[in-house]
């Protein structure tokens, strides 16, 4: 499987902006620029992406671990948040609120723990990454 996006940029890096499209359409001539990475502008940024590609794989890999494990998934939410310093992405931490049938706490965390090493994102990230899992 190959996945592809497309940048284009046009000015300088202060004053220019681009867009962003994917294969899939979901982002379609998607503005980014220079305000809306680092301070207040309107559009997307590459480390607002890299969060929902994070969150994402790693929920869908969460999910494959706990219906492996013969639980009943209710719902699972994850927030990824990315910390940026000095030019880095220096973090992931990932904030999961799951509702699972008959699981306990501690089988749930080795999942998630599981989920965490595993998922492509979370193999693919030169970054420390750490989760809270609440499970309610």
């Amino acid at each position: 499987m190959k996945r592809n996006a497309t940048a284009v940029w046009n000015g300088s890096l202060k004053e220019g902006a681009g867009k962003l499209s994917t294969q899939s359409k979901t982002l379609e001539n998607t503005q980014y620029s220079f305000k809306s990475r680092f301070e207040e502008g309107v559009g997307t940024n590459p480390e607002e992406l890299i969060a929902a590609a994070h969150s994402g794989c790693f929920t869908m890999q969460l999910s494959a671990y706990i219906t492996e494990a013969g639980f009943e998934i209710e719902s699972i939410e994850t927030k990824c948040d990315i910390d940026l310093v000095d030019g880095t992405i220096v973090s992931s931490h990932l904030t999961v609120n799951a509702k699972v049938k008959g699981i306990s706490d501690d089988a749930f965390q080795q999942e998630v723990s599981k989920a965490e090493k595993n998922c492509p994102v979370s193999k693919v990230l030169n970054a420390a990454i750490s989760t809270t899992a609440t499970l309610v």
